[in-house]
């Protein structure tokens, strides 16, 4: 029978070794038009791609028809960001077919490895925000839970990070360039989306007023369609991302006259909305740029949800019941206003119901303490791009402020002004943060600490008012790629011990536990822990050209670079351990391999210095022959998922060093304790909860509490003081001031040094003394192997709460209201 091979399993949905190597052939030969001798890596990978994903889509598709005809309430995550990571690997453990993709590739004659490492990294995400997102996407399928995932198809990502002369160079992300397998265009499913022009007030035949925008420009967004499979289970959820078209792309009439830019313009205009991830926002035209970005996908989203709701129903009056949408962060808040003028303009709602269904419908998860990150949009350009959505705005703030009003009686305490959407001051700027706490049913913050802050600072005024609408949800990180896949050794020994459910119940690794005093097992441990440091090594040998010793201590700080992140501090101690080996050469310190990686937005002055200094200093270090290798500093350039996942498993020290009070929660530490690190920290974000979890005993404490940072820069703080009181910091500060790292140029790490010295609102001189007194700590503990040992199990043991699927659990029974919809084939 066509299609079917020799054991009578279909070459499209056959999970034995025999079906993957005929699909894999096909697909070679007829959708890549190669035999395997004239096939280039990327045709090699694409094949591969293709025969998981033809084993993805019938539980897809059967998905959707399971979900439709149960009337399944739907998770609708509405995120700027997806960090997706590569793709072939995490859905062949997520389908069960990792050895069996091996033992066909072996029959074959292909290296695997090498199909997997040509995958290029989806450039679809920055940061926590993102890989959140991705996270989340995998748990929603895995638990059962029916989602689609709402987004933007970046077609060059953020960049790609260069390093040269110690400098961050940006290059565009061509992610696209060869092509992705993983997604499937849906041209026919095409939404409008207006920008700028005028609104029109007029009386309908129903006797009542109403309004009609008429935009001055209109785009299309066009679907692309990417399945997420769960683990173990046949459930295939949407992630559905939307690229900018021009509604019409190319001007004939232009283009017989000779005006040939003009033909195009339109197209390049309407195309750049979803172009580039995150545009530099200094200039207006990037601050413009953003908030298109914003409302382009928000838009086509609920038009989507829309028309999904009225394919089942004849009304939208149960919209709510259908649909819960999580604002991933302020970035989409702009879906209030969006759906009330649906609601009320295209399908002629009274205000009273569009907004009972609108504030039932929306879930707001704020990720931020920091003031700069909380977004705000002037007046003026909100006018222009949106006029019809300020006077919405402008509505929903005066019915609210109302509220308000009459909550607090008299407003001595300023809570008008300080709740209200729109900021009277500089112009006026539209709060988006108030506005997705005012239009949301639910607000959750991320760590139990920042939650708490959240209360009592930046949102105080709105905990006030609704006692009982913010909650905590603590973020979580999937185990299968963070462990199954990113460690395969690790989690081979895990599921010998223990067997498979701890997979998808990681509070079982609790049962580690009984295995501390197995000195054969803590053997394996560390010899597990030994060669993917080995790995990581030669590696960096590779590609960065920097030899390390695998047996040292591998010291990691991986994330995104910002001040308030502390790459520096961790510099500051690089710096005193130099020129501890300066002063005395014989010093026995245990050597160590610090590793640093994260980007630097473009036009954020002190974090590409900070990316300079950690590659000047690594220059110098690295090659004094009095360090003798005892110390060796590494900058791993572009780092994200992929490199992420050679890297976390290679940790034995996490830095996790914000200034408390700063990080919101930090995902970051959770995938570093869950491969065996252990942590070095403040009392910050999720920080708290996993010294709670693993034991203080097993992490390193340093640094000022929340609390006593609040305290001094209330009560002023002189950095100067510290650093004229403590030699160590002042020579060390010294030393990067006297241009010894660059060369005796002076003045290019000043800015740094200065804000150091004069007004650090990160306290990075504060916390020196702690944090190194806490480092030599380190040092002595890494010298007692078993203990190290123990330690590091019990990171692993205990970091059960920090899986994203507790977290979905949590958003499902404390926020959504919703439960699991099994799919059969």
């Amino acid at each position: 029978m066509q299609n079917k091979t020799t054991n009578n399993e279909h070459t499209r949905t056959g999970l034995t070794i025999d079906a993957l190597e005929r699909a894999y052939n096909d697909n070679l030969f007829y959708l890549q038009g190669r035999s395997y001798e004239f096939s280039s890596a990327n045709d090699r990978y694409m094949a591969a791609a293709y025969t998981v994903r033809d084993r993805m889509l019938e539980r897809w598709i059967k998905s959707a028809q399971t979900y439709k005809q149960q009337c399944a309430r739907t998770v609708c995550y509405l995120s700027a960001e997806y960090l997706l990571g590569p793709h072939l690997g995490n859905n062949m453990i997520n389908m069960g077919i990792m050895e069996k993709a091996y033992e066909a590739s072996e029959k074959m004659g292909l290296d695997i490895e090498e199909i997997l490492e040509t995958e290029v990294e989806p450039g679809l995400g920055n940061g926590g925000l993102g890989r959140l997102a991705a996270c989340y996407m995998d748990s929603l399928a895995t638990l059962q839970i029916p989602a689609i995932g709402y987004g933007i198809r970046y077609e060059f990502g953020i960049f790609d990070q260069l390093i040269v002369d110690g400098w961050q160079v940006e290059r565009s992300d061509t992610w696209l360039h060869n092509g992705n397998p993983w997604e499937l265009p849906r041209p026919k499913l095409r939404f409008g989306v207006g920008f700028g022009g005028y609104t029109e007030h007029y009386t309908g035949d129903d006797g009542n007023l109403h309004v009609r925008w008429v935009p001055e420009l209109v785009v299309n967004g066009m679907a692309y369609d990417t399945p997420i499979l769960g683990y173990g289970v046949n459930n295939t959820n949407l992630l559905r991302l939307w690229k900018a078209e021009a509604a019409k792309s190319f001007d004939f009439q232009a283009f017989n006259v000779g005006d040939y830019y003009e033909a195009v313009r339109a197209k390049i205009e309407a195309e750049n909305i979803s172009k580039v991830l995150y545009p530099n926002n200094e200039p207006d035209a990037g601050k413009e740029l953003r908030l298109k970005q914003q409302y382009f996908f928000v838009s086509c989203s609920l038009k989507d949800m829309i028309r999904l709701n009225l394919r089942g129903a004849d009304s939208l009056d149960h919209f709510h019941e259908k649909f819960t949408v999580q604002l991933n962060d302020t970035h989409p808040a702009i879906a209030v206003p969006e759906l009330m003028r649906l609601l009320m303009d295209e399908h002629h709602m009274t205000w009273d119901k569009a907004w009972d269904i609108t504030h039932r419908c929306f879930a707001y998860t704020n990720h931020t303490l920091l003031p700069e990150a909380l977004e705000t949009w002037s007046l003026k350009l909100f006018q222009r791009l949106l006029p019809r959505h300020l006077e919405i705005i402008y509505e929903i703030n005066k019915r609210f402020l109302d509220d308000v009003r009459m909550h607090f009686l008299t407003d001595d305490g300023g809570h008008v002004e300080r709740m209200s959407i729109i900021d009277e001051k500089g112009g006026g700027h539209v709060r988006m943060a108030n506005l997705a706490c005012v239009g949301s049913y639910a607000i959750n913050g991320v760590a139990e600490l920042h939650t708490e802050l959240l209360k009592s600072t930046v949102l105080k005024d709105f905990h006030e008012l609704w006692p009982d609408k913010i909650s905590n949800v603590t973020n979580g990180v999937t185990p299968r790629r963070f462990m199954v896949l990113s460690n395969p050794g690790l989690s081979a020994l895990l599921t010998e011990k223990l067997g498979t459910g701890w997979i998808r119940d990681l509070n079982q690794l609790q049962g580690l536990e009984r295995f501390l005093e197995d000195d054969e097992f803590c053997h394996r441990w560390r010899k597990i822990k030994i060669a993917v440091k080995r790995d990581l090594a030669d590696w960096m040998e590779k590609n960065i050209g920097i030899r390390v010793d695998a047996s040292s201590l591998f010291d990691i700080q991986v994330k995104r670079i910002h001040e308030y992140k502390r790459q520096h501090l961790n510099l500051l101690h690089i710096v005193t351990l130099y020129n501890r080996i300066k002063l005395d050469p014989g010093i026995d310190i245990s050597p160590r391999t610090f590793i640093f990686g994260g980007k630097a937005a473009p036009s954020y002055l002190m974090a590409r210095l900070i990316i300079k200094l950690i590659n000047a200093v690594a220059d110098v270090v690295n090659n004094d022959p009095d360090v003798a290798g005892r110390i060796k500093v590494v900058f791993v350039p572009d780092f994200g998922v992929k490199r992420g996942q050679r890297i976390f498993p290679a940790a034995d020290l996490s830095e996790q060093i914000s200034t408390a009070g700063m990080e919101a929660s930090g995902t970051g530490n959770m995938k570093l304790s869950m491969n065996g690190a252990l942590t070095i920290g403040t009392l910050d974000g999720a920080n708290i909860e996993i010294r709670e979890q693993v034991g203080q005993e097993n992490f390193f404490l340093f640094g000022l509490t929340a609390e006593q940072v609040a305290e001094k820069s209330r009560n002023g703080f002189n950095p100067s003081d510290i650093y004229h009181a403590d030699p160590e910091l002042k020579a060390a500060i010294d030393l990067i001031d006297s241009g010894f790292f660059c060369h005796g140029e002076t003045k290019i790490f000043q800015p740094l040094v200065n804000k150091l010295l004069q007004r650090d609102p990160f306290m990075v001189l504060a916390d020196y003394r702690s944090y190194v007194n806490c480092q030599d700590g380190v040092d002595q503990a890494f010298r007692d192997t078993e203990h190290w040992t123990r330690m590091s199990i019990l990171n692993v043991a205990r970091i059960g709460k920090f899986s994203s699927d507790r977290s979905i659990r949590d958003y499902c029974s404390n926020i959504w209201n919703i439960t699991a919809v099994p799919v059969e084939l």
